[in-house]
């Protein structure tokens, strides 16, 4: 599909507050609200937008420790296996498929240390096909947004 300037800024905006609404867009982009919700129909059923999501502080419900995990596989034919396993264990929020050392890379959302270990030790190192992981913890998330796409356009 390709995008316009004005699929581009209504995307924009909502990347930026998923809760916008179509007339506040409308107003931005100089377009009427009914424009918008065509246009946002139009991008949800070519696949551009996927849905939407809270970003939610995990440290006010009590889950404090944020880790990435590289996961060594024992033999890469095994990544979809592995993957189906992963998405069971319900504090995994994130897997990539990756190049260099890991097969995979997964983020963590968990309580503590002791959580993690668990997690790890019980769980991810449990799955067949799993050889190995290394764990990094996130002592902080400095820097959390959506590619600025406009942006983007005037590099091209």
């Amino acid at each position: 599909m390709n995008l316009d300037h004005i699929d581009k800024q209504i995307l924009n905006i909502l990347m930026q507050d998923a809760t916008t609404t179509a007339v506040e867009v409308a107003k931005q982009v100089h377009v009427s609200p009914g424009t918008v919700h065509v246009r946002m129909k139009n991008l949800r059923q070519a696949g551009v937008v996927q849905g939407t999501m809270l970003k939610v502080d995990y440290s006010m419900l009590g889950l404090n420790m944020v880790a990435f995990v590289g996961i060594y596989l024992e033999r890469s034919s095994q990544y979809t296996e592995v993957v189906l396993r992963l998405q069971q264990i319900p504090e995994i929020v994130m897997v990539h498929y990756t190049t260099g050392p890991y097969s995979i890379f997964a983020q963590i959302v968990c309580k503590d240390s002791q959580d993690l270990h668990e997690i790890l030790q019980h769980h991810v190192q449990g799955i067949k096909g799993v050889q190995r992981t290394e764990s990094f913890i996130s002592l902080e998330e400095s820097i959390h947004r959506p590619v600025d796409i406009l942006k983007e356009e005037d590099l091209l």
